[in-house]
């Protein structure tokens, strides 16, 4: 396994364009690629760079469902496609960062979406956390990651759909 796999469930922290002004707000935003997080992050931009605020983009990597099936394999693909997004991801916010002249801090944390976030919400000192809406069938039933946020009743919450 090349070091880049061994790294990819590891939590990292980037710094991307200006730094931000000491009592600028702080929007924190949920990225792990899908369609609904990406428009997320592109509102996140948008109220950070014309609010002038810092912006904290959050991506949690986590297992999937494939580990319970054959862990080895599994754990295999799951580091690459983790460690292939992240890269991705990371490339993105760059570019939109110093393009947009908007303070940004990337982090990479593992674990529970819903926790992660959270938690990465409350350390920051979030002025505001903006996600994007679940596409998930089964959240209706189970709650999906927004709804657990809202009801945690911290800060405010923007889903975008």
């Amino acid at each position: 396994m090349s070091a880049g796999l061994n790294n990819a469930f590891e939590s990292t922290v980037d710094c991307f364009g200006p730094a931000p002004l000491p009592s600028s707000r702080t929007i924190m935003v949920g990225m792990d690629g899908t369609d609904t997080a990406m428009r997320a992050a592109a509102a996140a931009f948008g109220l950070a760079r014309r609010q002038g605020a810092r912006l904290v983009v959050t991506f949690v990597a986590c297992h999937s469902s494939l580990a319970a099936l054959s862990p080895a394999v599994a754990s295999v693909f799951e580091h690459e496609a983790t460690a292939r997004l992240h890269a991705e991801l990371c490339d993105q916010v760059r570019e939109f960062a110093e393009e947009l002249d908007v303070p940004v801090t990337f982090a990479k944390a593992f674990g529970d979406p819903y926790t992660v976030l959270r938690d990465s919400a409350d350390q920051c000192q979030a002025d505001m956390v903006v996600v994007g809406a679940s596409q998930q069938a089964g959240h209706r039933f189970a709650g999906s990651v927004a709804t657990r946020l809202i009801r945690s009743g911290h800060w405010p919450v923007l889903v975008v759909p």
